[in-house]
């Protein structure tokens, strides 16, 4: 039986560093699972496009959308083009990375990396003392929902609480939830960013006021090995629901 093709869909950017950071994110795929054949693909503004990567795979294909939270693209648009691109050959769908308890755990990391970097400490009474978790958005309240709940497990991963903002659509709009916090009394904001690469999104999260802004989750540990969890659940649930079998990698 062949070994199924990991094919990571990320959303795609113009911005050369997003690619860049799907690369080395994938880099560290392999690294954890040197046997699976994995792809790269975008599902719009980068290449290879998800329809080219899903035709040069050979065998059956696991899509996993390299995405944060559910909404369009997650939902509807990569498992239709995923389908229609692989024609006969078996289909996984994985559902989106977040949310998961691995990102919050990669989302503390960043965070205090950030902190380091900029001097302060991440608590205490000359360190942080707010923390929001900022993200593009979504027009989807499911996608809404799915930050909401990120947010929550990054509560529980600080011990603090964890307010979010969005960039894009949806509200609360971050740079209002940073002005409010601090005419609450907040010192020093920081905000967790919950992107995956740098690009347009991050570049107004970093504008949005806040004291310290950590780096996308790029090409941390757990967010490769979440790639690898959400794989091996979309290949599992496949197979439970009566489709023809992917073979392990």
């Amino acid at each position: 039986m062949s070994v199924p093709t990991l094919v990571a869909v990320a959303h795609g950017t113009r911005d050369p560093a997003g690619p860049a950071t799907v690369r080395a994110l994938l880099d560290r795929v392999r690294a954890l699972r040197p046997r699976l054949p994995v792809a790269e693909a975008y599902a719009e503004l980068a290449e290879p496009s998800l329809e080219e990567a899903v035709r040069a795979a050979r065998g059956p294909v696991v899509a996993v959308p390299l995405l944060l939270a559910r909404g369009y693209h997650a939902l509807i648009d990569i498992p239709g083009r995923a389908c229609e691109a692989a024609g006969p050959r078996p289909v996984a769908l994985a559902r989106p990375l977040g949310p998961d308890a691995l990102l919050g755990e990669a989302l503390a990391d960043r965070l205090a990396a950030a902190c380091r970097a900029e001097g302060v400490a991440a608590g205490g009474p000359d360190g942080v003392d707010a923390v929001v978790l900022g993200a593009a958005g979504s027009s989807d309240p499911a996608g809404l929902a799915d930050v909401r709940a990120a947010a929550r497990l990054l509560t529980r991963r600080l011990g603090r609480p964890v307010a979010h903002g969005f960039v894009a659509a949806g509200g609360p709009a971050l740079p209002d939830v940073v002005a409010g916090l601090r005419a609450r009394g907040a010192r020093r904001v920081a905000v967790a960013s919950y992107l995956l690469a740098p690009g347009f999104f991050h570049d107004r999260i970093t504008g949005a006021g806040a004291d310290v802004v950590s780096a996308p989750l790029g090409a941390h540990d757990a967010v490769a090995r979440l790639v690898l969890r959400r794989f091996d659940q979309a290949r599992a649930g496949a197979r439970d629901a009566g489709s023809r079998p992917v073979a392990a990698g």
